[in-house]
């Protein structure tokens, strides 16, 4: 791709390392372009789009048949429980959606059997437990909006299908090893983007969709406040001292603290993708998440003594029992050094016990007298 660009071209790398072109005049919407620049298909999608009348390049959306998971996705996403979505949910619904309207939109809503969903539409992810999961979950949302659907509806469903299908057991994230802290520090000095990022999700214990769209209003010199976009909850902490250098030592140019090559704030995709090529130039194995550092701040929270409670505050949780299984792990890691330790001092005290040979005698005082 030539490296010159038009006048207001940008470019844009996708979490596939896709190239995508766009045409944006000052602060007006961006319009996909077609093709590469300096084709015949790209100039006159740029010149429709300097004059004011761009091209529309997204292909015709496809017909829906009624009574299909293709129509019950169009009723869904219509419904007010959709519409009500956080725009994060929404996006993380897209692919799932997008991947049952796919492959499986053209199936019969009134078809559907605990059978046919395991054997047709789950049996593909038998070997990836997390995006099954995922699946059957949009799945469940989906059929509950089916049955909550007036009588007579074609899409409406009187029984859940799902019922009696396990969940998948999907291999739970893991918190970073402090050798594994260590070498993520080695590689990524204080000062830049990549510390910082790493930063924020460990010492605040923000998830990706948090980190990557923080601003700089959210910190001051002593406290750090900030809304978890999953849950809603509001949460209020105080500054580490490790969270002040890493932050005194970043670049301030923008709103937002981590920013792309672009200078514009990256999408939770994007930023997923910055933070795994950040880890592999670390030497990172591959089961080491982004998402583990949260959990690492959980488990040094809990290791620390912290209470439930007081993890719960930090890491902004809804029920008590998410931040219970912190406690619990650090209290059975303390449990078993401490048996250690026990069962050590135990057997040194055996040692130096009297030997059995002096048992049951009277011991004699220097004039032979007892």
């Amino acid at each position: 791709m030539p490296r010159d660009r038009p006048p207001f071209v940008e470019l844009w790398r996708d979490r596939h390392k896709k190239v995508r072109v766009y045409f944006r005049k000052d602060k007006g919407p961006r319009i996909p372009l077609p093709g590469t620049i300096g084709s015949a298909e790209f100039n006159e999608a740029y010149q429709a789009a300097l004059t004011g009348k761009p091209v529309d390049i997204r292909p015709a959306a496809p017909r829906v048949q009624a009574g299909t998971i293709a129509a019950l996705i169009v009723s869904y996403k219509s419904s007010r429980a959709y519409i009500a979505l956080r725009a994060t949910t929404k996006n993380g619904y897209a692919s799932r959606l997008e991947t049952l309207r796919i492959k499986h939109g053209q199936r019969k809503v009134s078809q559907m059997t605990r059978e046919g969903i395991e054997n047709k539409i789950l049996a593909e992810y038998a070997d990836r437990p997390g995006a099954q999961l995922s699946l059957l979950k949009m799945l469940r949302i989906l059929i509950k909006h089916s049955m909550g659907l007036d009588k007579g509806n074609p899409l409406r469903l009187s029984a859940d299908p799902s019922v009696g299908i396990s969940r998948p057991r999907s291999k739970e994230i893991r918190a970073w090893t402090d050798a594994e802290c260590a070498a993520f520090e080695r590689r990524w000095p204080l000062g830049s983007k990549q510390r910082t990022a790493y930063a924020l999700m460990l010492y605040v214990g923000t998830a990706r969709v948090d980190a990557h769209r923080m601003t700089w209003t959210q910190f001051d010199d002593e406290a750090v406040k900030y809304r978890r976009s999953k849950t809603g909850v509001d949460v209020d902490t105080a500054m580490q001292a490790e969270l002040r250098a890493a932050l005194a030592a970043a670049a301030r140019d923008h709103i937002t603290i981590i920013n792309t090559a672009y200078g514009r704030p990256f999408t939770v995709a994007g930023f997923s993708g910055f933070m795994r090529d950040a880890m592999a130039e670390a030497g990172l194995p591959l089961d080491c998440k982004p998402h583990g550092l949260r959990k690492t701040l959980g488990r040094r929270l809990a290791d620390a003594g912290c209470t439930a409670h007081e993890i719960m505050a930090m890491l902004g949780h809804t029920t008590l029992a998410e931040a219970e299984r912190y406690t619990r792990e650090a209290d059975r890691r303390r449990g078993g050094r401490q048996a250690v330790l026990k069962l050590e001092a135990h057997r040194a005290n055996a040692g130096a016990q009297t030997s059995s040979g002096g048992l049951g005698n009277a011991r004699k005082k220097r004039d032979g007298s007892i």
